[in-house]
């Protein structure tokens, strides 16, 4: 498939939420005109309370900052915003089980009101970016990683420009790579007197559309052991422009902290600190981009870097409909939802008790 029909499928996309948010004004006032009754039109019915989901912003409606705070009704909009489709980054944040803030699938299902309806929420990035290591060359006093960077959505090259940071003990560097057809090739440096594992975090930016973003990340030992699996020594937790970094180990020292988006960096000022978290201040960028949140530090003697998203997307939430026996048909719908001014796709699976 040429790399136009990947251009044409956000056009195409971008031209549906103009749709859909001409639409949007009546769709906020159904909620009271959502019956409990099972009838000919449900799969209307669903599709209104997943439009409802996502352009209200729930009671309280600023539920999502106040980490004790579990809403009276669900909704995922932003508060006062003006634009249909546009949620609120700590209410989609508290819907990712990491979070040490999230709230139940149960908490979802009684603020939803619909005692006959089941639902499942899916918020994603709109393409994928792989990192391969391709090769690494020793020398005496420094390490080089070749990596091959693609950028994909259902397999086709998506053009992007990329900002890759790589980070370890006391070490950070950053890098601009445009990445034609959805390909680049990157190497990086490291000096052999650092410290590893490394990481390399890698945001993509769309050419065509400034607003879609997608990000992954890759471990290096590096002068190091294998490095563990994310949330090993640290469960990290955006809110409200906090964040909360859970020991999982008493003995963890921390070193670093650091927000990146593709437009900026910064080293985290440390806000408290306790026996067994720590938290600190985030900034809110005016960058078209997530924001990366990464920490390094020690357990024992083990130098690790951990890492999240803000908001904690991709996240996947809510009923299990894939060996359910006891509901009817589940209806699956799929809207683009933006986030501090970035393009995401969310979908909401609906289902109900079969008659």
């Amino acid at each position: 498939m040429p790399a136009i029909s990947i251009d044409t499928f956000f056009a195409c996309s971008l031209m549906v939420l103009l749709v859909l948010s001409a639409m949007a004004g009546a769709s906020k006032l159904l909620y009271p005109h959502i019956t409990n009754t099972i009838g000919e039109n449900m799969g209307e019915r669903y599709r209104e309370t997943s439009k409802y989901i996502l352009l209200n912003d729930g009671t309280p409606s600023n539920w999502g900052q106040n980490n004790q705070t579990i809403p009276e009704i669900f909704g995922l909009a932003k508060k006062n915003s003006n634009n249909p489709y546009e949620l609120d980054i700590d209410k989609v944040s508290r819907l990712n089980s990491e979070n040490v803030y999230a709230f139940s699938y149960a908490q979802m299902f009684t603020a939803l009101k619909f005692s006959d309806v089941s639902l499942r929420i899916k918020m994603e990035t709109f393409f994928d970016v792989a990192i391969n290591l391709t090769a690494v060359f020793e020398a005496s006093n420094e390490t080089t990683y070749q990596f091959e960077i693609l950028s994909r959505k259902y397999g086709v090259s998506v053009q992007t420009e990329l900002r890759c940071y790589v980070i370890a003990e006391s070490y950070f560097e950053s890098y601009y790579v445009f990445a034609s057809n959805g390909r680049s090739n990157l190497n990086i440096t490291i000096p052999n007197d650092v410290d590893g594992p490394a990481l390399l975090a890698v945001l993509a930016r769309s050419t065509d559309d400034t607003q879609i973003v997608s990000f992954e990340s890759y471990s290096l030992a590096h002068n190091s052991t294998e490095p563990q699996p994310g949330g090993a020594f640290l469960r990290l937790s955006p809110l409200n422009y906090s964040l909360t970094a859970s020991f999982v180990y008493p003995e963890t020292m921390l070193s670093n902290a650091y927000a990146l988006t593709f437009d900026y960096s910064l080293t985290l000022t440390q806000t408290s600190i306790s026996n067994d978290s720590a938290t600190y201040d985030v900034a809110n960028f005016l960058d078209f981009s997530p924001t990366l949140l990464i920490v390094t530090g020690w357990n024992s003697t083990n130098f690790f870097t951990e890492w999240t998203a803000y908001p904690q997307i991709p996240l996947e939430t809510g009923a299990d409909f894939a060996d359910s026996m006891t509901l009817s048909d589940v209806y699956a719908y799929s809207y683009i939802v933006t986030i501090n001014s970035v393009l995401y796709k969310c979908t909401i699976w609906l289902g109900g008790p079969r008659n």
